[in-house]
């Protein structure tokens, strides 16, 4: 567990692509302080969520730091870039290195995904716990997914990116997507980005009944397709701000996922518990800051992982 009892006090940085919220915590039960800073160039964004930190390592003493960032990211340990966000559809975000300008701190410090900070949270104390295997997927300015297996975040080359997956279109669909490296991938397809690009509003902004969102749930629904029959998730929660914020969305991914797995092999069991399998974050809105706590805590008692 990442966490000894009593629990230290430790900080955590979600980066996300339109906030930041920085947590003081030792754990969900024990939020001391929380602090949002808008996302804005990385110059000016890093400077900000480093001054709060200064101040809270100066006030308390934190003991360690977690950063859960959007990506992607360089995670292998002893590279020369760890910590590196990789090419992004984040704009002026790529080859920017988060931990540089906070390990003046003096403290162990662990970074991962954002995503995979959120699976990692809702495994330990959230909508995941007591599972061997689930996946997180995010669905807001981006679609991000973080895989859990054996309650370690799934690795290989690199991380997951399951949200920029080629899905098949809705027929007759042709706006050809928003993502600046694969056009019409899941991600340029469902996320908030893509929504607003094609709408001119911001997904919130949209009624329930918009024609929009038959896209927006067949998208989301082939990536779910995909994922459950490939790394066998125990169950899959979703959140971000486009989700969380329209109830009517997983109901209708729900009813649209049994269709297309059309009864093969685990399709059974899901459908009989769907509502058990597809379900929203048990943390809310605060899985990704509390997913840092989780890194911070795991950074003071095993280390970085890669």
């Amino acid at each position: 567990m990442p966490f000894a009892n009593p629990a230290p006090l430790v900080a955590g940085v979600e980066l996300g692509g339109t906030k930041c919220l920085c947590m003081l915590a030792s754990g969900p039960d024990d939020i001391c302080a929380e602090v949002r800073v808008a996302t804005r160039g990385p110059a000016e964004t890093l400077t900000a969520v480093g001054a709060v930190l200064a101040q809270w390592h100066t006030q308390h003493a934190f003991r360690a730091l977690g950063v859960a960032s959007f990506g992607p990211l360089d995670l292998e340990l002893g590279s020369p870039d760890y910590g590196l966000i990789l090419g992004t559809p984040k704009p002026g975000w790529g080859g920017v290195a988060p931990l540089t300008h906070w390990r003046a701190l003096g403290v162990p410090v662990a970074i991962d995904t954002d995503v995979n900070a959120a699976a990692l949270a809702e495994g330990l104390w959230g909508a995941a716990r007591g599972l061997g295997s689930w996946v997180y997927v995010t669905v807001g300015t981006g679609i991000g997914v973080g895989t859990m297996i054996g309650g370690r975040a799934l690795r290989g080359l690199g991380h997951s990116e399951a949200g920029h997956q080629r899905v098949p279109r809705l027929a007759g669909a042709s706006w050809p997507g928003s993502c600046p490296f694969h056009g019409d991938c899941v991600e340029g397809l469902a996320s908030g980005t893509a929504i607003q690009a094609r709408t001119g509003f911001a997904a919130e902004a949209l009624a329930t009944d918009h024609p929009v969102w038959a896209e927006v749930v067949h998208a989301l629904t082939g990536l779910f397709h995909n994922l459950v029959v490939t790394v066998v998730p125990e169950r899959i929660v979703v959140g971000g701000g486009v989700a969380l914020g329209h109830s009517e969305l997983l109901p209708r991914i729900r009813r649209a996922l049994d269709v297309s797995l059309e009864g093969y092999a685990h399709a059974g069991r899901i459908a009989r518990r769907a509502e058990e399998f597809l379900v929203p974050p048990g943390l809310g809105e605060r899985a990704g800051a509390l997913g840092a706590i989780a890194l911070a805590g795991r950074a003071l008692h095993e280390g970085p992982r890669g």
